[in-house]
């Protein structure tokens, strides 16, 4: 009786027998009681709460729970898609033509899809797709996906399919190749997401096809010193932040409080007003409605107003001048750590005040060698002027004023900005005056500037000059399954293609970022799925073989990736800003010590060929934190060490358990909470990794609650010392924790 109960349509059967090894009878038993209690109920109330009874039992022991519950949900999208659409219930895909023009027709999807691909070709791409990997999902994973990414009506009724969310990217990102070979790259770009070798960002996997959004991640404005500058990058950050881009804003340009104005002593208020509008544009300009503005705020170590802005977001003190809502980033020359790390003096200056007086911006030099450069001299020139007014405060002062924010908030994030400049591939056009809200994008950048307003023929006619408004397009590398696939080549090779592709396709609000997207075709091809990797090949991440393992795949993948775009710059033409580059020099790979005698990658090789033919992007690799997408994919996020092995992910309509992927009685020991590695572990694979990584990595430090200020410093100096260029947020734990799992028996 109770197993014929649910065997009508044979779900729970055929599931049950695909994982034997699970015991079902308490799911048959909750069918029953269900339809006992119950005489006329909707099966997908039924579903819901076989879906809630299969987490239940997901544990260390049994995780293939999440794919069960993950194949009743699966079956539910599937019947709703056929009711929506048409389509006979028996059939998990319906027509993709079909699908097309009615979202069309809806004004959901883009006329663009039927206006470059014709019935037939889209008929063709529907052969490729590939119901059965669906099941590669875990619950929480197609959950996400479905509540988040794939395309519904007005009235949040589903119509589009995960298989066809990825379909859909394709055709999106190659909708503009040639034509002789544009069916296979569409093909080829659907074998890539669809087996779940690698993510696009979050972006593009929600808005690619339909008729809103934008494409690329992560923007990056600097303010000049002027009032009309201030409220023009608001605006130009207000109309990002509504098409769901988060945003890093450089303030080191802006006088500081009691600067002058116009000759009037006193005048200015500083930064932090700035810094409070900038923060109501973040609470009420949200991301289409799913979430608030991002925007992360950047600020020079030796800037008066370093003090206040560091407390702007503390839980203490007088609330005008705090910013709860915005994310700090402090920027950090070589010569500030060698004073904290001396117990030195350090000035603070007014940016206004140095450029009137010393003729010059100290933010725009940085020392470009190890110890020495023009940074340290104008610092000391400032230092030694007997014109320039300065306050003298203890080097380590400001450091415990970073650390006690990091403890109570999380940040602000640290970006070393000599050895970012230092290894800027286009340092010949600019410099890098801070990083994105991730911490992961560092690319030139500069204050766009009004030059004049006139009327023209009864019209305003406002001229700027177009600064370098950093835009950045981002997708990532699911290492667990492409480098057990052995996939890395192949995999590359499209995604380059698709990010490349991103930059002509994409519309940006704000057109001076247009224009610096299309002079560096910037690009950041990222990974996940690292703790994942180690774990499935056994090797412990308190161990030099990890730290090995991390030097020899990144070079592989920096290799695989510059390769890619200097094939697709052979076909497309190199990026406008090459000429003079590291890249065309060879400096880039001079200072990384890259040759054929220390690698078994043809580097040398490769240099030649760039010379040669060019490259596509002038900036190619960025380690983002991709949390949400790393949960797509089944993996772990980013190069982040996971925090439990069993946890509940909470979400803002839902609290799901988890375990970590692929967890079993081999892969649980691998498996070590992030608060109970020794970061300093973590540090080193970080080093190597960047060596390899042209721009940055959303790099976490994990500490617990009870770190003494003199172990966090020796962290930050351990971050600095070994190369890194920026770290992401410090993460403490609000309570002791466990005993390590991974060490008990």
């Amino acid at each position: 009786m109770v197993q014929s109960t649910f065997s009508e349509n044979k779900l729970l059967v055929q599931i049950s027998e695909e994982f034997s090894h699970l015991d079902f009878s308490p799911l048959y038993k909750r069918a029953a009681h269900m339809v006992e209690i119950k005489q006329h109920f909707d099966h997908r109330e039924l579903n819901q709460q076989l879906i809630l009874e299969a987490l239940s039992y997901l544990d260390e022991n049994e995780p293939d729970w999440t794919y069960v519950a993950a194949r009743i949900y699966l079956h539910d999208l599937y019947e709703e898609a056929s009711e929506n659409r048409g389509y006979p219930k028996d059939k998990s895909y319906g027509s993709l033509y079909e699908l097309i023009s009615h979202l069309t027709s809806k004004s959901i999807y883009s006329p663009a899809l039927l206006d470059r691909y014709s019935k037939s070709e889209i008929d063709e791409l529907e052969k490729s797709i590939t119901p059965e990997r669906d099941h590669l999902f875990t619950y929480i994973g197609l959950r996400m996906l479905a509540d988040r990414y794939i395309a519904r009506d007005h009235h949040k009724k589903v119509f589009e399919l995960p298989q066809e969310r990825f379909m859909v990217i394709a055709m999106t990102l190659m909708s503009e190749e040639d034509k002789s070979k544009r069916l296979e790259l569409v093909k080829e770009a659907y074998w890539a997401l669809s087996n779940l070798y690698m993510t696009v960002a979050t972006p593009t996997l929600s808005n690619a096809g339909k008729n809103w959004g934008q494409l690329s991640s992560c923007f990056i404005d600097t303010v000049d010193d002027s009032l009309q500058s201030i409220y023009d990058s608001n605006t130009d950050i207000a109309n990002l932040s509504k098409n769901g881009g988060g945003i890093g804003v450089y303030l080191g340009k802006i006088r500081s409080r009691g600067s002058a104005i116009k000759g009037f002593k006193g005048a200015s208020s500083g930064v932090i007003p700035w810094m409070k509008q900038l923060n109501n544009t973040a609470v009420s300009v949200d991301q289409l409605g799913q979430r608030k503005g991002a925007i992360s705020v950047y600020l020079d170590v030796w800037h008066k107003d370093i003090f206040s802005f560091l407390d702007s977001k503390l839980n203490n003190g007088d609330e005008r001048y705090r910013t709860h809502d915005l994310f700090t980033g402090v920027c950090l020359p070589d010569l500030f750590m060698e004073k904290v790390e001396a117990r030195e003096d350090w000035y603070l200056f007014d940016p206004h005040d140095v450029r009137n007086i010393m003729g010059y911006s100290l933010e725009d030099f940085y020392d470009e060698k190890i110890g020495a450069g023009s940074f340290r001299e104008k610092y000391e020139e400032c230092v030694a002027s007997p014109l320039l007014s300065k306050d003298k405060v203890a080097a380590i002062d400001i450091m415990k004023g970073i650390m006690r924010s990091q403890l109570e908030t999380g940040t602000p994030f640290m970006f070393y900005r000599d050895e970012v400049n230092r290894k800027n591939p286009n340092s010949h056009l600019g410099m890098v005056y801070c990083t994105n809200l991730c911490t992961e994008i560092v690319q030139n950048q500069s204050a766009t500037v009004m030059k004049e307003q006139r009327v023209e023929d009864g019209r305003i006619i406002i001229e700027k000059i177009p600064g370098d408004f950093v835009v950045c397009n981002l997708s990532s590398i699911n290492l667990a399954n492409a480098v057990s696939a052995d996939v890395l080549e192949r995999l590359i090779k499209i995604q380059v293609r698709m990010l490349d592709n991103v930059i002509d396709l994409n519309t940006i609000p704000v057109l001076q970022g247009e224009l610096t997207n299309k002079k560096y075709r910037a690009v950041g091809l990222g990974t996940f799925g690292w703790h994942h990797l180690l774990a499935l090949k056994k090797l412990r991440w308190e161990n030099e073989e990890s730290v090995d393992y991390s030097d020899k795949l990144y070079e592989q993948i920096s290799y695989l990736t510059i390769k890619a775009s200097m094939e697709l710059s052979k076909e497309k033409g190199s990026y406008p800003a090459f000429k003079g580059s590291d890249w065309e020099t060879g400096k880039y790979f001079d200072i990384r010590g890259y040759d054929n005698e220390s690698s078994s990658l043809d580097w040398e090789g490769l240099k030649e060929d760039i010379h040669e033919h060019g490259v596509r992007n002038g900036y190619m690799m960025a380690v983002a934190p991709n949390a949400s997408t790393a949960i797509i994919a089944g993996s772990t996020p980013s190069i982040d060490p996971i925090f439990k092995k069993v946890y509940s992910e909470e979400k803002k309509d839902y609290k799901i358990p988890v375990t970590a992927p692929d967890l079993s009685s081999e892969t649980t020991w691998y498996y070590k909470s992030a608060y109970l590695i020794d970061q300093h572990w973590s540090i080193k694979q970080n080093a190597k990794r960047q060596k390899h990584i042209d721009q940055g990595i959303s790099f976490n430090l994990y500490v617990q609650n009870t770190v003494k200020a003199k172990e966090l410093l020796d962290l930050h100096f351990a971050a600095w010392k070994n190369g890194l260029k920026t770290t992401y947020y410090l993460r403490s734990t609000s309570s002791e924790i466990e005993d390590c799992e991974s060490c008990s028996s």
